[in-house]
């Protein structure tokens, strides 16, 4: 298989190099960074073509701002940001394209940072129009892409600039999602343990089918467990569930039994008679093995289910985790996720790869965000990788 050049691979002394990054960071009251996870995570390629003499160009999109400009949705606090990050001045262009930022970029000295406004401000980024393509390329000798979390898509700042740059490669974090998701999943040490949650069966059935492959196990939590349970025969009561997946959840449990796969279901299910998210309160609170009554809901896995899935990562040496395993966000259903993330650290032995964003949010906010091999910064992207799909963000750059 053709492997992505990366920076590591080209000479960018005095290059124009154009970055796509991340920098979709949420914004407080006053319009400061409020959380600057991205901006931080886009350091190490930032400061390496600062390093080796690049004149660097950084573009984002922010937010949702469709094809229009909107204050709202500036980069310039990002920039802000990024410079104290960096402890150097980062200029900011109030455009992305057009003769005012042709002047800057034509300025920009070497080892020096430029961050371009939101590419988003124009409809030609998501509509990926080869004119709009062509403008942001004309801003550069090099392109990298280091902006994961949007390699799904295939926009013109992602994808289309690459019909109108001779040099396309990618930035470090890219490279470790690549490394993380791909081949530590493709090869990878055994055990390997799969853990996915989240509410739909079919939001995740082409993974699990993918890593029915290569697992030796797969644990299931969350709501698409109240699937499975129908396909197994059980009543769920008012769990969120998706009955018209039966066959789908049904044709991976035979699957998982033909390769030889131990697919763990939950053997006890915490449930509540009244679940309100939006005060993120419960009712009454029990524990049920087997069907779960009309009037009530599955909301977490159960302890003897919480023992049972510490004890197979314990005994793991590859874990991917995505998808928590209960309404994590209310407490009295965030026992399971949290345990979960907790096995996951404390097996030190162990890969241990982290993707998507409520995995990412729970791992983080267990105190175990230091403790595990990789955390990716793509929510749909690393779902489509690990399904197999093709990130137009990636296959647009240079092989070698």
């Amino acid at each position: 298989m053709a492997k992505t050049k990366t920076i590591r691979d080209i000479e960018v002394q005095d290059k124009r190099v154009f970055v796509r990054v991340d920098f979709n960071v949420p914004l407080d009251e006053n319009g400061k960074v409020s959380d600057n996870t991205r901006i931080v995570a886009a350091l190490p390629t930032i400061k390496h073509l600062i390093e080796a003499g690049a004149k660097v160009i950084l573009a984002s999109h922010l937010g949702r701002p469709k094809g229009q400009v909107n204050p709202a949705f500036s980069l310039k606090p990002a920039a802000e940001e990024l410079a104290v990050q960096l402890g150097m001045p980062v200029q900011f262009a109030e455009d992305c394209v057009g003769s005012d930022v042709e002047a800057a970029v034509n300025a920009l000295q070497s080892g020096s940072v430029l961050l371009l406004e939101n590419v988003r401000y124009h409809a030609g980024e998501e509509g990926n129009d080869p004119e709009f393509a062509k403008q942001l390329g004309s801003l550069a000798d090099v392109f990298v892409n280091d902006a994961f979390g949007t390699a799904h898509r295939a926009h013109a700042s992602t994808a289309g600039i690459t019909a109108h740059v001779d040099t396309n490669v990618a930035g470090f974090l890219i490279e470790r999602e690549l490394a993380f998701l791909g081949d530590k999943t493709e090869e990878p040490v055994k055990p390997f343990t799969v853990i996915l949650g989240g509410a739909k069966v079919s939001d995740k059935i082409k993974v699990i089918d993918r890593l029915l492959e290569k697992a030796d196990n797969i644990i299931i939590g969350g709501a698409m467990a109240y699937t499975f349970a129908l396909a197994n025969g059980k009543k769920v009561g008012d769990s969120l569930s998706e009955p018209d997946k039966v066959d789908v959840a049904q044709s991976a449990i035979d699957k998982a039994a033909e390769k030889g796969v131990r697919f763990l279901l939950p053997i006890d299910t915490k449930i509540t008679n009244a679940l309100d998210f939006g005060s993120r309160s419960v009712g009454e609170v029990d524990v049920a093995e087997g069907d779960i009554p009309d009037g009530w809901e599955g909301v977490d896995i159960g302890p003897k289910t919480v023992e049972l899935y510490k004890q197979v990562v314990a005994e793991s040496k590859t874990v991917l985790w995505n998808g928590p395993m209960g309404v994590f966000e209310i407490e009295a259903c965030s026992i399971g996720t949290f345990a979960v993330a907790d096995a996951v650290a404390a097996n030190q032995d162990a890969i241990s790869i982290i993707g998507g964003g409520d995995s990412v949010k729970a791992i983080k906010n267990s105190g175990n965000g230091d403790k595990v091999s990789f955390i990716s910064t793509g929510g749909g992207a690393s779902l489509n990788f690990l399904e197999g799909k093709e990130l137009p963000g990636v296959s647009s750059l240079d092989t070698i």
